[in-house]
């Protein structure tokens, strides 16, 4: 037998807490900080020494300074910290930044109750390249839309006596398609741009939760089929198609599923636009859902017979910025943001996605979601 195992005896508390990646600040029952570590240092800066003069206040007034609208105060934080098990959400500006933050109450040996603060370092890589590509995409569309239109304009007004109606408007046409794209290109990135904002803020649980409801699969599809075919869930750029001709769908009357309809209509939006951007226009397109782990979740499947994926580039699939360098993937537009913020949304639904795939053969994306349970009535009391 090997030897004996380390108890809590053994750990060195100070050690870990220094090792942690957020900052933690702790302050005991009389507002006296007792406690940071070398994250907080890193984070709070200039701000610690003052807050180890003053204490809580001072943290206080940290906390109070970021406030916008009715966000609860930094005594109303501390107060429903102390008063329940569950930490207390809320954001404290520090350097410009909006950093997250979670209020707790500790217990210390002698039985008094000490406030934590945990101080999160927000990853701010995704967006940043996500408004990198903004800036480029708006410039871009911004010069292309101003030269067609000054086309459009130097065209119609130097139009020679033998150039025909049909042949002017072909040609104002050609312009206004161009122009039509760029637009289209600009107002996918902007809605993921949106959708990034609400997941990184935090803000994607309690959105999701205010917007469950019961929704029937079948007649959900049967909506979203009649949109998605009035708009493009392509680039422009490929030419006007019946996304409806392709798609061989399967849908139980009787799936009920717990969800948000505007993010269940992202998730889908997403997976089958690139279900119909990585296959052939002449093959099928095949959506299934039914029942799975004794009814407690719904399973929908979009399959393919597409370019699929290389063994050796999944990993890049539900990753932000990422995409396949298949020549037939890179060929078409796209941001490669769509599935990673899909997996983000419907996790927050307490579903799950996953994929399937095999290069020249094609891909299925599998999704679960909760099945939506009746709550039985309670009986009248007597």
């Amino acid at each position: 037998m090997g030897g004996a195992r380390p108890t809590l005896k053994n750990l060195d508390y100070r050690a870990i807490v220094d090792s942690l990646g957020e900052g933690i600040i702790v302050f005991d029952s009389e507002g006296h900080l007792v406690l940071d570590n070398h994250a907080a240092r890193q984070i709070l800066g200039k701000n610690l020494p003052v807050l180890r003069a003053q204490g809580w206040p001072a943290c206080a007034m940290l906390i109070d300074a970021g406030r916008t609208g009715d966000s609860p105060t930094a005594s109303e934080i501390r107060s429903r910290a102390l008063r329940q098990s569950e930490p207390i959400r809320f954001t404290m500006l520090l350097s410009g930044a909006s950093m997250p933050c979670w209020a707790s109450a500790v217990y210390g040996e002698d039985g008094k109750i000490m406030t934590m603060i945990t101080i999160e370092r927000p990853d701010w890589t995704v967006l940043t390249e996500l408004m990198n590509t903004f800036r480029s995409e708006a410039r871009m569309a911004i010069t292309s839309t101003k030269g067609h239109a000054d086309l459009i304009t130097q065209i119609t007004r130097k139009r020679t006596t033998n150039m025909t109606v049909d042949q002017l408007s072909q040609r104002v046409i050609g312009f206004a398609e161009l122009m039509s794209t760029q637009m289209f290109r600009l107002q996918r990135l902007i809605d993921q741009l949106h959708r990034l904002e609400v997941m990184r803020t935090g803000d994607l649980n309690e959105a999701v939760k205010k917007s469950a409801k019961k929704i029937n699969l079948a007649d959900f599809f049967e909506d979203f089929l009649e949109e998605v075919n009035e708009e493009p869930l392509h680039d422009p750029e490929k030419g006007p198609q019946d996304y409806r001709d392709r798609l061989d769908v399967d849908i139980p009357e009787r799936l009920n599923i717990y969800a948000a309809p505007n993010y269940l209509g992202f998730i889908l939006r997403d997976v089958l636009q690139n279900a119909i951007m990585y296959s052939d226009p002449s093959t099928p397109i095949f959506i299934r859902a039914f029942s799975t782990s004794q009814d407690r979740y719904v399973q929908v499947e979009v399959i393919d017979q597409g370019y699929g994926i290389r063994a050796k580039e999944t990993d890049r699939v539900f990753a932000p910025f990422q995409r396949a360098r298949q020549p037939q993937i890179i060929a078409e537009f796209g941001y490669g943001l769509s599935l990673y913020l899909s997996k983000a949304n419907i996790e927050a639904m307490g579903g799950r996605i996953w994929f399937d795939s095999e290069e020249g053969v094609g891909t299925t994306f599998s999704m679960k979601f909760p099945t939506f349970q009746e709550v039985a009535e309670k009986p009248d009391a007597d």
